[in-house]
């Protein structure tokens, strides 16, 4: 039996890195940040499906506080690596197209309802957001690989725009809204 390799978002970020070293650094944090974003929309995702899982409301709020400061220490860590990538990346033309889209239709939900009835106790509209942008960033990867194994890989100034969309969108509102969360 042979084991086919699938190319995924790394690949195309080690391809265009300037220093391996850079390269390892922001996808092992990219990683960290889609695996920690992942597991705050899924805790989230279950309780909109009426999963009122931890059992009790007391362990759902710190369920939710674990999920957001995860993801708070993973988006902390991806500043310095994802500064230093895109300094180095210098894209050939600056009109490069974003691979980095914005929220679909699925994204976006009333918290209000679904954080009520789970007994927890947050801003609503920093869950909201917060769940949006996650979001939005792993559709971005996943799509990101599709690109990369329908060989339709963005170039070095689209890769760059993307990157840099994310970094603005990330290290900004979203991780003061994960911060409070965490709280």
């Amino acid at each position: 039996m042979r084991v086919r390799y699938e190319p995924t978002w790394a690949d195309v970020l080690e391809e265009h890195a300037a220093e391996e070293g850079g390269a390892r650094r922001l996808v092992a944090q990219l990683g960290a940040c889609e695996a920690s974003g992942l597991a705050f929309c899924r805790l989230l995702e279950r309780w909109a499906r009426g999963d009122a899982a931890p059992a009790t409301a007391g362990g759902r709020q710190a369920a939710l506080r674990h999920a957001a400061d995860r993801a708070e220490t993973a988006l902390v860590g991806l500043e310095g690596p994802l500064d230093r990538y895109l300094l180095e990346l210098e894209p050939e033309r600056v009109e490069g197209r974003s691979w980095y889209g914005g929220p679909g239709a699925a994204e976006l939900l009333e918290w209000q309802p679904i954080l009520l009835r789970a007994g927890v106790q947050v801003n609503a509209i920093r869950v909201a957001q917060t769940y949006l942008e996650l979001a939005v960033l792993i559709r971005a990867l996943e799509g990101l690989t599709t690109a990369v194994r329908m060989e339709a890989a963005p170039d070095r100034s689209s890769l760059w725009a993307g990157l840099f969309d994310l970094r603005d969108n990330l290290l900004g509102r979203t991780l003061d809204d994960l911060r409070a969360l965490a709280a």
